[in-house]
């Protein structure tokens, strides 16, 4: 281990997130906001952090598998530090658990948070709120990547240590030519939604945070009342769209981009996730009609909104869910657990490893019915090695077993069951609201400090996907 090597990409991240810091201090000075000094200080001490690594470390081009690893999960934790100072310096509600915890809410794109008044925060930073949403949507390392020059064998280290196997499975493409796909599409949708918002009646700032929050599937919103304060058909149909894009994977929706839409159409796990999807919606339009909307109209618009933004692990809300039927916020509960698909921006155990999951179920059957058969899971006509499989179930049952316990250490805090279960589902899918006092229209303020700790280190465990943090800290040595 080099930890020179370490602090050379560590300081290239700083300097990434000092673009960005810089963007939101020129926001707040224009605005002559009182956000200007805090967010400009911050900036500074990326820049001089994250320059003096680049002049008196040389590149190197033969890091470890280990150093990746360690480079990736140090860069995280490193960014939410820098995310956490701005907040701090402006104070407010900000204490420095407070503000780690929305820092971390951020940059997991998770979207809890603990402001009892988001509008009360400056347009600068509102604007860096949304920013570390961005920035954490397609990873910290990925959008680095891809903006530096090649880096070769590092590159190709690095990208496997941030991304989770199963997406690296639906990108056939060379390391470098997935980067400039992951941006490509990330930029694109992010571009797209602005100008549609902006079409909708939006102001070109919430327009665009609004974007960043949604193409990164984050959910931190400019307003009290989320999407709701809109009280905008167009606006959420607009956000629903680009919410399911940016749930699939962007492997798939480059190529279909490019005019190859049987890409999307004849992918199981699309179909799975458009399915699943559907079945939500009306079902949660079904139990909602009558119990609790008179309209089939407002049934179906407040229902698909919702399925769709804890499906995706987004955490808009247009509606008070906390307040549903308890069949709706089951479902609300199941989707948010279940996420989206992998190569997106979208959290949960992943679509791809549900489908996998029945598959592997099917094949237990068929097991006992032929005990001396050969079965093998087959996706889409691709036969999948029986230690995906294998890694892929081990994921889930850690998944839950996480969400359970860390829900059993917030009741052991005081926090009633409803808020912590659902809490700790919401924090380690980085969907954001849960349930109870925990829900859409709720904040994580009231939270003891250390159930604070403890959901931060939900949403890293989510966004790191379990065994990238864990391995960092249990796993020898490997050359």
């Amino acid at each position: 281990m080099r930890p020179h090597i370490i602090l050379r990409y560590a300081g290239l991240i700083l300097l990434f997130n000092a673009v960005f810091l810089f963007i939101s201090a020129a926001i707040s000075f224009f605005g002559q906001d009182s956000a200007f000094f805090a967010l400009m200080y911050t900036a500074l001490v990326c820049v001089l952090f994250g320059i003096f690594p680049l002049i008196y470390v040389p590149p190197a081009d033969d890091i470890s598998n280990r150093e990746g690893l360690v480079i990736v999960v140090a860069s995280w934790f490193i960014s939410c530090l820098v995310g956490l100072i701005p907040y701090i310096l402006w104070g407010g509600e900000f204490t420095f658990t407070n503000a780690w915890f929305e820092s971390v809410s951020g940059y997991t794109t998770t979207g809890s948070t603990i402001l009892t008044n988001v509008e009360a925060l400056p347009p600068g930073l509102l604007f860096w709120r949304a920013a570390t949403h961005w920035i954490g949507g397609v990873g910290i390392i990925i959008f680095a990547l891809s903006v530096i020059p090649s880096m070769g064998r590092v590159g190709m280290i690095l990208y496997r240590s941030e991304m989770a196997p199963l997406a690296m499975e639906n990108f056939q493409y060379r390391t470098r030519r997935v980067l400039q796909i992951i941006l490509f599409v990330y930029v694109g949708l992010t571009f797209m939604e602005t100008v549609a918002l902006l079409f909708c009646g939006m102001n070109l700032f919430d327009a665009v945070t609004h974007s960043f929050s949604t193409i990164a599937t984050g959910g931190f919103s400019t307003k009290n009342l989320s999407v709701a304060y809109y009280n905008s058909v167009a606006v959420e149909i607009v956000m629903m769209i680009f919410m399911v894009l940016s749930g699939l994977n962007f492997g798939l929706l480059f190529i279909a981009m490019a005019g190859k839409f049987k890409s999307l159409t004849g992918s199981s796990t699309v179909r799975f996730y458009m399915g699943i999807l559907t079945i939500g919606i009306l079902a949660a339009a079904l139990n909602l009609h009558g119990t609790f909307y008179k309209s089939w109209a407002d049934a179906f618009r407040y229902g698909s909104f919702q399925i769709i933004t804890v499906a995706t692990d987004t955490g808009f809300a247009t509606t008070d869910s906390t307040i549903w039927p308890p069949f709706a916020q089951l479902l609300l509960v199941f989707f948010t657990t279940q996420g989206g698909c992998s190569g997106s921006t979208a959290g949960g155990i992943k679509i791809d490893r549900a489908v996998l999951f029945w598959h592997a179920i099917r094949k237990r059957f068929k097991k006992l019915e032929h005990p001396h058969a050969i079965v093998k899971v087959k996706i889409g006509g691709t036969i999948i090695d029986d230690d995906i499989v294998e890694a892929s179930l081990l994921y889930t049952a850690l998944y839950i077993g996480v969400v359970f316990f860390s829900g059993l250490l917030l009741t052991a805090m005081g926090v009633d069951i409803v808020s912590a279960l659902s809490g700790s589902a919401a924090t380690m899918a980085n969907c954001g609201p849960g349930l109870g006092t925990v829900g859409s229209m709720g904040n994580f303020n009231h939270i003891p400090d250390a159930g604070k700790w403890v959901l931060s280190a939900n949403m890293l465990l989510g966004r790191l996907e379990i065994f990238g943090l864990l391995m960092l800290f249990i796993a020898k040595p490997w050359k």
